[in-house]
């Protein structure tokens, strides 16, 4: 099916209704663009909602994947494996100091299913404080830990046990942080709640409170962990290490995947207590080994960091009245409007860009990290276009 018209009508028809579509239908895609079944081009600066971390169809990624298709697919746990043995192996290496125990799943909200579940089996307790404007994935327990009201409202009740704090509050922190709280749960930097990143002394603050109280500090990495803030982990920019980390989106390039990795001298799963089926099969292993070379190869979070203080004094130089302030990490950056975001959205697909809302006013933005100087500059010049379109400055 090649006609763009016939690609979304058979869709429409037959899509559940979860997705607030776009009118495009995106059939291929190379490096930092897509292609509409059209073949017009458009800058991803969404990295497919992050996961696309290097880009489309990445040598290494793609290599990855074609000797292990020809090999061995699936092989469940139960069964010790070549692939996953070596990916705990460059993992470990990798991941913050201590973080030895790992469980390999389909995605970042499953990641946060199994931590929420090893917080509570292994301290014993079944009370979690997680943020305000904090997103940590749809299912029914990272819902309960996701503060959006809209997300919830539909589905409660939500599981008992949960409570939201005020994100860089450390009084509202310590205040809460108690003898029954299994953990903290919170991203370093909140993506879908509008690129908002934690003060240095908030974070160590609940590191220090969590260590104290015999609480779990749960570090949700999904979006910004794999150098997409110019580190390998958010947290390293604050030299705080979790008890917890749980990672997804670019973890294996594209493919799906979740980890969730934890501190090897606090346990582990009793048998029986977790599982997943399709969890660390061998190739969606390999991809994330094909992409952890890549990202090590290229220095790719290194480079994150300097395109990404680049991009972000570039835009900091957009002169329009509804733009009220940029602000971000690496090469995650969130621009926030004084209106609605969507419009803008919505014309930067004419001018051959895709980004991302961030709540109702923050435009996000997400490039692959292979992106290069001169394609954050046609997206810059795309967003002062949109903006004088949308809102006649």
């Amino acid at each position: 099916m090649r006609d763009g018209a016939a690609i979304m009508a058979y869709e429409a028809r037959h899509t559940s209704g979860a997705y607030p579509q776009r009118p495009i239908a995106i059939v291929r895609g190379r490096g930092v663009q897509v292609f509409d079944a059209h073949g017009k081009a458009y800058l991803d600066m969404t990295s497919g909602q992050g996961v696309a971390i290097l880009g489309h169809g990445h040598p290494a990624v793609v290599a990855a994947l074609e000797r292990q298709a020809r090999r061995l697919i699936t092989c469940p746990e139960i069964f010790f494996n070549d692939q996953r043995a070596a990916l705990y192996r460059e993992l470990v290496a990798c991941l913050p100091p201590g973080m030895e125990r790992i469980f390999l799943c389909n995605s970042g909200a499953e990641a946060v299913e199994g931590a929420l579940k090893l917080a509570r089996l292994l301290t014993g307790r079944r009370r979690v404080l997680a943020m305000r404007r904090g997103f940590h994935g749809r299912t029914l327990g990272a819902l309960s830990a996701t503060w959006e009201p809209r997300y919830r409202g539909a589905f409660e009740p939500l599981l008992d046990g949960f409570h939201h704090l005020p994100f860089n509050d450390l009084q509202a922190a310590q205040a809460a942080i108690d003898g029954e709280t299994a953990a903290v749960l919170m991203e370093v930097v909140q993506g879908e709640g509008g690129v908002h990143a934690a003060q240095e002394s908030y974070l160590r603050g609940v590191r220090a409170l969590c260590r104290e109280r015999g609480a779990l500090l749960i570090l949700d990495e999904i979006q910004t962990g794999m150098g997409r803030t110019g580190r390998w982990w958010a947290c390293q920019h604050y030299g705080v290490v979790p008890d917890v980390i749980c990672l997804g989106k670019g973890i294996a390039g594209g493919l799906p995947m979740g980890v969730l990795a934890w501190r090897g001298e606090l346990g582990g799963f009793s048998r029986g207590a977790h599982g997943s089926t399709f969890g660390g099969n061998p190739l969606a292993c390999a991809a994330a080994r094909g992409t952890l070379g890549a990202l090590k190869e290229g220095q790719l979070p290194e480079r994150a960091a300097s395109l990404g203080a680049w991009f972000m004094e570039r835009l900091r130089g957009i002169d329009h009245p509804m733009v009220r302030e940029v602000r971000g990490l690496g090469l995650m950056i969130g621009l926030q409007l004084r209106r609605r975001v969507t419009p803008v959205l919505q014309a930067l697909m004419g001018h051959g860009v895709l980004a991302l809302p961030a709540g109702r006013t923050t435009l996000r933005l997400l490039p692959p990290l292979v992106v290069e100087k001169g394609d954050l500059e046609v997206a810059a010049t795309a967003i002062e276009a949109a903006l004088e379109e949308v809102y006649h400055a």
